[in-house]
């Protein structure tokens, strides 16, 4: 739970935009508030599979995760397998396989700008892989604004408008910061699927979406001091829904609004915004800021403190 820690600034500004063909003076507030830091979040890549491999661009190495004592180094370019042996992960060098000792490793770059590869793409920050009854679990570990480097490309097409763009990176970095530790007991905070939220990692990454995180870096949505997990979806198909046509509560900060993606076959749950829409209205000329207020009620625009 982010609770505001330090009012910094609050400031109104007078901004013009499009509705329906007509123009109009919108007041617009934009709160910014230092909230409580949010470093790093852990994204599950593989869960209960029996081997894996790990590699690096740059030189790296694997420690035990238990006791932080270095285990062996990595050479770069070169995959090494991984697997769950009885209560151990074990490496595969030179066609042998060795006992790391221990059920929890994790594999940290050892240079700048050094990417670690699994599952066919790149990932920035460390990998930690844990053997959990005799099955090994994948987590990429990093930065939250790294984390959405990986997430925005991966769900809006990179040559969308930028400031559909900007609000899908403001929408997904509030949905990972309220959902920290929803995965806990499997050790990680969130699926690299749209379980919760596409992402592809570095691999992922294009200058235009990277341009988007960069330039919202820090910025959530909150309502009553909380950040909200900012739902949305591709499409629906004409109107949203509130969360309580979906699921079990009303959420007050999401109704039911006309999507603007008219046309467009649905394709989600229909909560919160759409992608599809967002794209659309920044077409006509809304900024990200007009449109997630138009998609999320009665919310703030706040800061979080966030590393790179």
């Amino acid at each position: 739970m982010f609770l505001f820690d330090k009012f910094n600034v609050c400031f109104e500004y007078y901004i013009y935009m499009k509705k329906l063909g007509l123009k109009f003076l919108l007041l617009f507030a934009l709160c910014i508030f230092a909230l409580q830091p949010a470093f790093a979040i852990k994204i599950g890549l593989d869960d209960g599979i029996k081997q894996t491999y790990i590699g690096s661009s740059k030189k790296s190495a694997v420690y035990d995760g238990k006791t932080g004592k270095e285990l062996y180094r990595l050479n770069p370019f070169i995959p090494y397998t991984l697997r769950a042996y009885n209560n151990a992960v074990v490496i595969k060098i030179d066609g042998k396989y060795f006992s790391f000792g221990t059920n929890y490793v994790i594999i940290k770059p050892l240079e700048e700008k050094c990417f670690l590869a699994t599952k066919k793409r790149w990932y920035r920050g460390e990998m930690i892989v844990y053997n959990i009854d005799k099955k090994l679990v994948v987590i990429n570990s990093l930065p939250i604004e790294e984390y959405l480097l990986g997430v925005v490309p991966s769900e809006m097409p990179s040559k969308w408008n930028n400031e559909a763009h900007k609000a899908q990176a403001i929408a997904a970095r509030s949905y990972a910061i309220a959902n920290l530790g929803k995965r806990k007991h499997s050790g990680y905070d969130l699926k690299d699927t749209p379980l919760d939220q596409a992402y592809g990692g570095a691999s992922a990454e294009t200058p235009q979406t990277t341009k988007a995180v960069m330039s919202t870096r820090g910025i959530v949505l909150t309502y009553n001091g909380k950040v909200i997990p900012a739902y949305y979806h591709a499409s629906s198909g004409g109107q949203t829904v509130s969360s309580g046509a979906v699921w079990a509560k009303d959420l007050p900060y999401i109704k039911s609004v006309p999507a603007y993606d008219d046309g467009i076959r649905k394709n989600g749950h229909g909560v919160g915004m759409s992608q599809h829409g967002a794209n659309n209205l920044a077409n006509k000329g809304y900024n990200a800021y007009q449109i997630l207020n138009y998609f999320y009620k009665n919310v703030k625009f706040s800061v979080v403190k966030t590393q790179l």
